[in-house]
């Protein structure tokens, strides 16, 4: 999986964000808004994973999970 990473600054803050998976936050710092980017790409895709494994097949859709119904 390849996943594009923007990171740009608006005011005192660096917005980071992953497309691909609608994940975005901040940090005062641009290493820190990537480390916070991180985290929160690394909690989405385990929330992906675990809603999979309970519930069965998903697609995601502008970084949204969307149950496909058989």
């Amino acid at each position: 999986m390849i996943l594009s990473v923007r990171i740009w600054k608006e005011g005192k803050w660096y917005i980071a964000r992953i497309p691909e998976l609608g994940v975005t936050t901040q940090g005062r710092t641009r290493g820190s808004a990537k480390k916070n980017l991180r985290e929160a790409a690394q909690l989405h895709l385990e929330a992906m994973a675990d809603y999979t494994i309970r519930y069965g097949k998903i697609r995601v859709e502008k970084g949204q999970m969307i149950p496909i119904k058989d």
